[in-house]
């Protein structure tokens, strides 16, 4: 390849393909079951909560803080890989393209999810001021253009800068954005002003990147990250191969391997409380789930949507805890000693039972005031079992 027009065309072509790869093990008939159900409660309560908010509340500062905070988090997408800091050099000269093509793409990829935020607070603008149609659907198109500038100001600051102190520079963009979204819900095209400053920034960016080298060390780190942030999430719906796991003490929690006591036929007990414990991978996986049906269960006050909605997550937990727990193919030392084949699944069933219980207090707690809420760890505790007796 002679250009890199083609270089970013044959990178583009394969990163996509490796995303939807794995992205269809995601969104599968009971993830998209679940996000429906979540979908339309969410919906029913935001519309019922729209008959009765108060006309003095604060809704443009919340708008502004958390679109704000959203698109100044901009991080580029640029493909580079680690043999380029050798291979590109010959056409460094053509990498202001090849970058170009990579901020259109991080803009695009990045800009749906605050204009959907903006769209879906168009009811509640409408109801607590005195804004215009025109004039709300002005902002949507002001925050995508906010959105443009972060993208290429973090992509500049880092070029510049290497990545150091990318925090500093994303509290400035943020304060900036959130300013000017604000402004231009209360004040009009003052908003514009602050727009301006981000303008300038950028531009000031932007000359002192010309006569700076290509930080490829720094591009191929961020997008090796990326990457991984990728195939970790992935990894909770389906296997990724070349995926390598982090594993932390934890010593918070030793006192869980005390109720285990020291005999020889609770050796893979032992060892399944250490992996699941130790492994971020199952730790976070469980944590995550357990923490999003706790708020779900917090705030949906339509019993059966949130009935559905736990037992699809404790089906998930359970389900995805024990082919991680149960696959592991690495040689370990209990291999070597005459302990029973079904040790290991007995420990299994032991570890997700104890922690569908503790996910069923959690959960429970967090819903006490909702309507029927006692139903929740019956549901929770029962498709857990369900799922752990079914499964293969």
């Amino acid at each position: 390849m002679n250009n890199m027009h083609n270089v970013w065309a044959k990178r583009f072509e394969h990163y996509i393909g490796e995303v939807m790869k794995y992205m269809r093990f995601v969104f599968t008939g009971h993830i998209a079951i679940v996000l429906v159900f979540i979908a339309g409660a969410g919906g029913y309560q935001y519309s019922e909560w729209l008959k009765v908010v108060s006309t003095d509340f604060p809704a443009e500062w919340i708008i502004a803080v958390m679109i704000g905070a959203l698109i100044a988090l901009s991080r580029p997408v640029t493909l580079i890989k680690e043999p380029d800091q050798v291979y590109l050099l010959p056409l460094e000269s053509q990498m202001p393209g090849y970058f170009k093509k990579a901020m259109n793409w991080t803009f695009w990829s990045q800009v749906l999810i605050p204009v959907v935020l903006c769209i879906i607070a168009i009811p509640l603008l409408k109801a607590v001021t005195e804004l215009s149609a025109a004039e709300i659907w002005m902002n949507v198109l002001f925050i995508a253009i906010l959105k443009w500038f972060n993208v290429r100001g973090e992509f500049y600051y880092r070029y510049v800068n290497r990545g150091h102190s990318i925090g500093l520079d994303r509290v400035v963009r943020m304060v900036v954005s959130i300013l000017a979204i604000q402004m231009m819900l209360t004040n009009g095209l003052i908003g514009i002003v602050f727009l301006i400053m981000l303008v300038f920034y950028n531009i000031t960016l932007q000359k002192r990147m010309q006569n700076n080298p290509v930080p490829y060390e720094h591009f191929i780190k961020l997008e090796q990250n990326r990457m991984m942030r990728f195939y970790r999430f992935a990894n909770y719906f389906t296997d990724v191969p070349h995926l390598k796991g982090s594993v932390k003490r934890r010593a918070w929690l030793d006192f869980a391997y005390k109720a285990i006591s020291f005999k020889k036929e609770n050796t893979q007990a032992f060892l399944i409380y250490r992996t699941f414990i130790r492994t971020d991978d199952h730790f976070y996986l469980w944590v995550r789930l357990t923490v999003i049906s706790a708020i779900i269960a917090m705030f949906i006050t339509i019993p059966f949507v949130t009935w559905i909605v736990v037992g699809a997550l404790a089906f998930a937990t359970t389900l995805q805890l024990k082919y991680a727990l149960m696959s592991a193919g690495d040689f370990r030392m209990d291999m070597l000693y005459p302990i029973p084949r079904d040790t290991r699944k007995q420990a299994v069933a032991k570890l997700l039972r104890q922690l569908s219980i503790v996910q069923a207090i959690i959960v429970t707690v967090c819903a006490i005031m909702q309507p029927q809420f006692y139903i929740i760890p019956f549901v929770i505790i029962g498709v857990s079992e369900l799922t752990m007796r079914m499964s293969k």
